[in-house]
């Protein structure tokens, strides 16, 4: 059964920190580059950051020194600590891999809100 479930969003002020967690079923993780992605009310769905099983990562510039990416392959987990948020981060994050072949499902994603 593929899933892909998200957790962690919130509500936070500009500068604050928080950590995403996801976690999916084997079909989609075992062994292939998963991703962040996020979508802001009105906008195109975006890769944020990705890690390949082997741990090479890629981050959009608009992230770069204030997300990072991680994952557990043991437990089919990705995480993404998010630090220094600022407004125009305020979007649904999703997980998922970043192999287009792979993407027919999506999870719910959890909402993440930097606000005053």
């Amino acid at each position: 059964q593929v899933h892909l479930v998200e957790s962690g969003g919130g509500l936070v002020q500009p500068g604050g920190s928080l950590t995403l967690s996801c976690v999916a079923s084997g079909s989609i993780f075992s062994r292939n580059t998963m991703g962040w992605y996020r979508q802001a009310p009105g906008k195109q769905r975006e890769l944020v950051a990705s890690m390949t099983s082997g741990g090479n990562t890629y981050y959009v510039d608009s992230v770069k020194g204030r997300f990072t990416i991680s994952r557990d392959n043991a437990k089919n987990m990705v995480f993404l600590q998010m630090n220094s948020l600022k407004f125009e981060d305020t979007a649904v994050y999703y997980c998922n891999a970043v192999r287009p072949s792979l993407q027919a499902y999506w999870g719910q994603g959890t909402q993440v809100t930097v606000s005053l």
